[in-house]
């Protein structure tokens, strides 16, 4: 009885967590820059920057984003199974009394305890299983890190593809109404018609309605930004700018380091081995463990020790089925260990030939907005201050070089969508950029 008071004594009590929705979302909308939680994770003492960057960003988003505290959480499940896997079989005790009526001695009682040996190495597989198990919990987490970073990379390029799109919009967009202006002029002079006019304006409205479109998907890029960040609003950022274009020795490092740096691949590897000891295990139950059962007992007034083991004799049950079932989970993981690998390598195979044609489309547009820009549009310059041109042609030409620069911009479009696959086909940075924290911990 004391033995069992003593053991209670250091059992967990049960802690009451409700949830708690209203307070969930006031503490979304006040997350802030100045979150004394995210200044101890970046550990950073230029925090914050007056204009975040993106690399600040994807830091901000490694604190704030909820799908990597879904992966944190899962990660303290699987180290917790760990500590389970560790435990040894508590032993046991049976203890009773009574009376007779023997003459000699009316009392008779008995304590008989038990204590289990696991056999085979049992132990040590099952640890090994939940080891390798949090091992790829911990990848997990990686994997969800990387794609929370290609998430803000991606909004990032967005936010920057719809800033410039509205850029060139508006140029176009003035330079059409300027067309309109001197169009409608000319008409009051009689040197124009007037459905030449019309057509002009009405290409003129269809451009405003581009420019107002390209305004709102602006506003949306900077939601969508500031959500795969974590944050209920976009704080100031720098400049957003497109990013350059890999150098070859870049890409042969990316191409060499292959399938080294994808998370899934290296967690399904951890998970191959998990089902390996999940075998190993099984084995080892078909040899039974063994129950050491020494007793003392009085009765009618003689003491009585006995002892002796125990344990199942396999006769019915050879644990066949829990073996089989764990062979076919090690095939399993192998049939998904070899699919993942030749979908990342038709991965990386896909983003390379798609970033190589990015390449010729952005460097075909740029070749033809310079051509318009430095022959073109100069001549027509000159052309106007020699009096052999009117402002008119030289808004055309304007125009022209408007149309070439929105061509150039979908190019690029193109080109950044191949660098964001081919960063994601190998789970790694083409640009360098500071170290950032490590995404397992959160304090």
């Amino acid at each position: 009885m004391l033995a069992a008071t003593v053991a209670l004594a250091g059992c967990v009590k049960y802690q009451a967590r409700p949830l708690d929705p209203q307070g969930a979302e006031q503490q979304f909308r006040a997350r802030s820059l100045t979150n004394a939680g995210l200044l101890q994770f970046l550990k950073r003492a230029d925090w914050p920057p007056a204009r975040l960057t993106l690399n600040d960003l994807i830091a901000v988003a490694l604190y704030y984003n909820p799908e990597l505290d879904v992966a944190r959480a899962q990660l303290r499940t699987a180290q917790a199974a760990v500590v389970t896997a560790k435990g040894r079989p508590n032993p046991s005790l049976s203890t009773g009394g009574g009376w007779t009526n023997s003459p000699e001695s009316p009392l008779v009682f008995h304590f008989d305890p038990v204590l289990t040996l696991e056999t085979a190495g049992k132990r040590g597989w099952r640890i090994l299983e939940a080891e390798k198990l949090a091992e790829a919990a911990r990848v997990t987490v990686a994997e969800t890190a990387w794609r929370v970073r290609s998430r803000v990379r991606a909004a990032w390029l967005e936010y920057a593809m719809a800033a410039l799109s509205l850029e060139v919009l508006r140029n176009e967009r003035d330079l059409r109404a300027e067309t309109v202006a001197m169009l409608e002029k000319r008409l009051s002079l009689g040197e124009s018609a007037r459905p030449e006019v019309e057509v002009v304006r009405t290409t003129l409205i269809a451009v405003e309605v581009q420019a107002r479109a390209a305004e709102t998907a602006a506003g949306e890029s900077a939601a969508a930004l500031a959500a795969a960040a974590g944050l209920p609003s976009l704080p100031p950022l720098e400049a957003a700018r497109l990013p350059e274009a890999p150098t070859a020795p870049a890409l042969a490092e990316l191409q060499k380091a292959g399938l080294l740096h994808r998370a899934d691949i290296r967690r399904s590897l951890l998970e191959y081995a998990a089902a390996e000891a999940d075998l190993h295990l099984e084995i080892a139950n078909q040899f039974p463990d063994i129950q050491l059962n020494p007793g003392y007992g009085f009765d009618e007034g003689h003491h009585k020790i006995a002892f002796g083991p125990g344990f199942s004799i396999p006769v019915f049950n050879r644990n066949r089925g829990p073996i089989a079932q764990a062979e076919a989970r090690r095939a399993e993981a192998e049939a998904r260990f070899n699919a993942l690998q030749a979908q990342a390598i038709g991965e990386m195979e896909m983003a390379l030939a798609r970033y190589r044609g990015a390449i010729a489309e952005v460097a075909e547009a740029s070749q033809r907005l310079a051509g318009i820009q430095q022959t073109r549009e100069a001549a027509m310059r000159r052309a106007v201050m020699a009096g052999e041109e009117d402002r008119l042609g030289l808004t055309g030409v304007r125009l022209e070089s408007t149309a070439a620069a929105r061509a150039r911009l979908g190019a690029m479009r193109h080109l950044v969508s191949s660098l964001g696959a081919l960063e994601d086909a190998a789970e790694q940075p083409l640009e360098p950029g500071p170290a950032l924290p490590g995404p397992e911990i959160k304090p």
